[in-house]
């Protein structure tokens, strides 16, 4: 009922140990709070929070329009209602070193158990993109240590995110992914690898865990859970898929309306008012105070 019960500092150390088994944890992005409950009632290791996927439900392209203080709160709304990890698209820091600590701080308050600083040129873009501009090693280490600095919970995860690969090729994404361990980063997202050979370097390259971004319509190839763990990979994000997937349906509904004039041949394609009050938690709703709430919960519809 009402939030997560477990910590964000629970869910920081979880986040700590899972990753120090090796395993691969899969963390789909939550589009909303709802859709965090549903990644976790599915039985997924973390959620993952997308700036893509923040700026777009903004109605805005992932250009570096968004602000510390949306993205803080929609981490905080994601964040407190899962028991489950959640890893944050901090983008660039949204400015240099100061700026960054302030950034880590503020979403170490939202409850988020790790974040990711990225060293594109400020303001960043989609990473999928092309035209993309990175700072050079100084700047990036800068970002990386202010950030290491500011954190007040050593279970905080910074994971450094290197998009050089497009601009100068994998033996800079190697390179500056060693740069960014050295300067304290617990993890590395290399984005935009060609294919599995390429995320595999990166792998012997540090010893630090490695996140893949399988994002569909992208520079990467969707691999399987079962090819990333066999080149060692530690984390796997679907930043945007539920996202799309959603959206597809709601493009789809809209259009039936057009040109059916109602919903009826959709309706067996949508989640049921059941199912949305199971996840809702109706009915500890309904049991706290049954002179306050005396509803039924309706059953399988």
């Amino acid at each position: 009922m009402l939030y997560a019960t477990t910590t964000p500092a629970e869910k920081r150390a979880t986040l700590r140990a899972a990753l120090a088994t090796g395993e691969l944890l899969r963390f789909p992005g939550a589009f909303n709070p709802l859709s965090a409950k549903l990644i976790q009632d599915k039985g997924f290791e973390g959620v993952y929070i997308s700036g893509a996927v923040l700026a777009a439900d903004l109605g805005l392209p992932d250009i570096g329009l968004t602000t510390l203080t949306e993205v803080a709160a929609r981490g905080q709304q994601i964040s407190r209602m899962t028991e489950l990890p959640t890893l944050i698209d901090a983008d660039t820091g949204f400015g240099e070193p100061m700026n960054v600590a302030r950034t880590v701080q503020a979403l170490e308050d939202a409850g988020v158990a790790g974040l990711h600083i990225e060293d594109q040129v400020n303001p960043k873009r989609c990473g999928h993109l092309d035209g993309k501009a990175v700072v050079g090693p100084d700047v990036a280490a800068k970002r990386i240590r202010a950030a290491v600095d500011a954190r007040r919970d050593p279970n905080l995860l910074i994971m450094a995110r290197t998009d050089i690969r497009a601009v100068d090729g994998l033996q800079a994404a190697i390179d500056r992914a060693k740069q960014l361990v050295d300067a304290g980063a617990d993890a590395i997202f290399p984005e935009a690898m060609a294919d599995l050979a390429e995320f595999e370097a990166v792998r012997k390259a540090v010893d630090v865990p490695i996140l893949a971004n399988m994002t569909e319509f992208g520079k990467s190839e969707l691999f399987t859970t079962e090819q990333l763990a066999a080149v060692g990979i530690n984390i796997v994000i679907y930043p945007v898929s539920l996202l799309r997937i959603a959206m597809g349906a709601a493009e789809r509904g809209l259009e039936t309306i057009t040109r059916e004039g109602s919903l009826n041949s959709e309706v067996a394609g949508m989640q049921t008012r059941a199912r949305l009050y199971e996840l809702l938690d109706y009915e500890s709703y309904n049991a706290f105070d049954t002179s306050v709430f005396n509803f039924q919960v309706p059953q399988g519809k």
